[in-house]
């Protein structure tokens, strides 16, 4: 008797063949009602298929989070003020690491649960153009070209460079034109002209396109009366047509019900989901696309436009290998070992320690030497965990605080004296302070002040904020800020040097620290590492080499109106008064010297690359590294354009009396503007180009920046 022939595997089991035709192949095998179940971020199974249950939505903004157990690195502000775009991807790479790792031991347990994934709703690309913003800590700070360069960065280093297989999908959010107010980003219309749009607010989302990003995430709000998950403008126009985005596209959650419920844009769900899908979001975190299935009945959608949005996001699944076997998948061997492992710690470490700023070192207070008698360390933050984790976050079995840090890289016969100070939920109040007397037994006061993701956050999150997440005074708290008075004081009277550590995310209008302290640091919200990072910078064991990547003004009187999205006035590129630290600036434990600036060309037709060499020579003490910044400025422009605009950085780090050239190549796109149209363009006339340590002005040099190199090219 003839024995039965074996079926053929269906074609889209076969990793053999392209995943375009794997793809049309499943989803022709689908029935209605099953591609239905998968518009939603927690996509039913298909077992006779084969499609396993997936919850699209993850997190790893600075780190694998929510998902217990991970390597916690700094917080994305944090990682833009290392300025270091190879260690971005190197983070980058780490977390992926770690995903695949809990991914993986996710499937062998048979579990499909949220926050085990392998799409990741990160990183966040907003600019973050106003220091209120509750979110702003997400993103890489108020520049686009540090935005995108940190941002593709990190695309490539969790996307992994496997030519069959996506290590992680990651996503550019929140497309686009949004940055607050959180308290009204589910009805608000962020009016912008068509120059910042083009200048400011999408370049960092088309170099994250070009960078391969696997997903885009719509935004809450509408951008010129369009709710931007319906946007035919961003999402047809733009995103899938001039720049030929092929990843899927998902909306923030709960922002398809704020087209009806919120814009009043349409006037039931079933509208809201036709208009979103007709504009190409592919996936709704939420539960309006349950509506597909009345607006099909309505005639507002077709079945041929539900397997458009489907093929989408099922051609992610097979780019990340989920319908493959695991030996054709490069990354099926990673186990959970990877997950907060020696590498990654040191990782972590070596970050936190690029991003600290610091900010003032009169008469070098700083570093520390480890044979002090006694150290004071005084403010909650320093024995605090809250402000160390950020948001979006996981967590680690070791997270080292301020304390910890210091009391770890003292000598063996210095006393740690600590003292709370003040009470950081008492924001309003003058008292009660403590520690201010005992100061007098110290060689040294190390101060901590600042903010936590209690004060500023996602809307809801932050619950000492003064408005939904958001902050309404951009200063330190009224009990800080007389806390430090105080002490200063009795420093002063004692002949003590005070230096000041602060914490936050965003930047803090406090003149009084620039004032009243000897020395100060910005830490930001640093991850596990960040007391050891905070202590090796102090002591010495690290020269501080973080930069700003956002203007700290004065104070909240020098900002445009919040809800205004005109760029004018606006961050280093367009703000007129003077700050209290400008953008990108960052002061070392050495000097450094920039000189001989060279251009290759004196003219140039459009079109044409200049190249610029400078001369960078240490002439301080100590090997240290510095944070190279080429900005241009189109001098004789017929439109107008940024005072100073970021266009190129590199770190270098350089020893003692040497010296290195840095060269730099200045494109045809760096000289280009943007005219009111939103068209770019090169105009013929001069260019300043400027290389230092900080964005350009006189601010810089008053605090202690290296006076720049400049020079001068023409466009013909």
């Amino acid at each position: 008797m003839a024995k039965k022939a074996r079926s053929k595997a269906p074609l889209y089991e076969d990793p053999s063949q392209p995943i375009e035709a794997r793809v049309k192949d499943l989803v022709s095998r689908m029935t209605l009602d099953e591609k239905l179940a998968q518009l939603v971020d927690d996509a039913k199974p298909v077992p006779r298929l084969g499609i396993d249950e997936y919850h699209w939505w993850n997190e790893c903004l600075h780190g694998v989070a929510r998902a217990g157990k991970a390597t916690v690195f700094p917080q994305a502000i944090g990682l833009a003020a290392t300025f270091d775009a190879p260690l971005a991807k190197r983070v980058a790479t780490a977390i992926s690491t770690e995903a695949r790792a809990k991914y993986n031991a996710a499937i062998r347990a048979g579990q499909h649960r949220q926050y085990w994934g392998l799409t990741f709703w990160t990183p966040n690309i907003n600019i973050f153009r106003d220091p209120r913003w509750g979110r702003g800590h997400e993103t890489y700070g108020e520049d686009p070209v540090l935005t995108g360069t940190l941002g593709a960065s990190f695309v490539k280093g969790l996307q992994g460079s496997d030519p069959k297989v996506m290590k992680a999908a990651a996503c550019a959010k929140h497309f686009a034109v949004h940055s607050g107010p959180e308290a009204d980003r589910h009805h608000f219309d962020a009016i912008v002209s068509k120059k910042d749009l083009w200048e400011t607010y999408l370049p960092a989302f088309k170099e994250l396109v070009d960078a391969g990003v696997e997903i885009v995430m719509g935004a809450y709000n509408r951008v010129n009366g369009e709710p931007a998950c319906a946007s035919k403008t961003l999402l047809v126009d733009i995103l899938r047509g001039k720049w030929g985005f092929d990843g899927h596209v998902v909306s923030d959650c709960g922002a398809i019900e704020d087209i009806h419920a919120h814009h009043e844009f349409t006037g039931r769900m079933a509208e809201s989901v036709a208009v979103a899908i007709k504009a190409g979001c592919d996936l709704n975190c939420g539960r309006c696309y349950h509506a597909a299935g009345e607006a099909i009945a309505r005639g507002l959608l077709t079945e041929a436009d539900i397997d458009s949005v489907v093929s989408r996001t099922m051609r992610t699944r097979f780019r990340l290998g989920m319908f493959d076997p695991p030996k054709s998948n490069p990354y099926s061997k990673i186990t959970i070992d990877a997950v907060g492992c020696k590498e990654h710690r040191a990782l972590a470490l070596e970050a936190a320690t690029k991003s600290i700023v610091l900010l003032k070192n009169a008469n070098n207070a700083l570093p520390l030497s480890k044979g002090l008698r006694q150290v004071n360390v005084v403010g909650p933050l320093a024995k605090s965990i809250d402000w160390m984790w950020g948001n979006y976050n996981g967590f680690s079995e070791q997270i080292v605080t301020i304390l910890e840090g210091i009391v770890g890289r003292v000598g063996p016969t210095t006393t740690v004296d600590y003292r709370e100070g003040f009470l950081l939920d008492r924001v309003n109040d003058d008292g009660p302070f403590w520690g201010i007397n005992d100061v007098w037994k110290a060689d040294v006061a190390v101060l901590c002040l600042g903010i936590t993701p209690y004060w500023e956050s996602e809307e809801g999150d932050a619950v000492l904020s003064d408005r939904n997440g958001d902050r309404v005074n951009i200063g330190l708290p009224k009990n800080q800020s007389e806390y430090l008075r105080r002490m200063a004081a009795k420093c002063k009277e004692l002949g003590k040097p005070l230096v000041v550590v602060l914490a936050g995310g965003s930047a803090l209008a406090a003149p009084e620290v620039e004032e009243l302290a000897d020395a100060a640091l910005f830490a930001w919200y640093p991850g596990e590492e960040g007391g050891n990072a905070i202590a090796d910078v102090l002591f010495g064991n690290a020269a501080p080499s973080g930069r700003l990547p956002v203007t700290f003004p004065r104070s909240v009187e020098q900002l445009p109106p919040y809800e205004n999205y005109a760029m004018e006035g606006r961050t280093y590129r367009y703000m007129t008064e003077e700050p209290l630290y400008p953008f990108g600036f960052g002061l070392s434990y050495t000097q450094f010297k920039y000189s001989g600036l060279k251009l290759s060309k004196r003219s140039v037709k459009a079109g044409e690359s200049v190249r610029a060499e400078v001369t960078i020579t240490n002439t301080g003490k100590r090997a240290a590294e510095e944070v190279v910044q080429l900005y241009i400025t189109d001098v004789e422009a017929s439109v107008p354009v940024p005072l100073w605009a970021l266009k190129a950085f590199k770190r270098v780090r350089i020893v003692p009396g040497k010296s290195k050239k840095i060269a730099f190549d200045i494109t045809p796109e760096m000289m280009a503007l943007v005219d009111n149209d939103g068209e770019s363009r090169i105009e013929p006339g001069e260019f300043r180009v400027t290389v230092g340590g900080s964005s350009p002005g006189k601010r810089s040099e008053a605090l202690g920046a290296a006076k720049p190199a400049v020079g001068t090219f023409n466009v013909l």
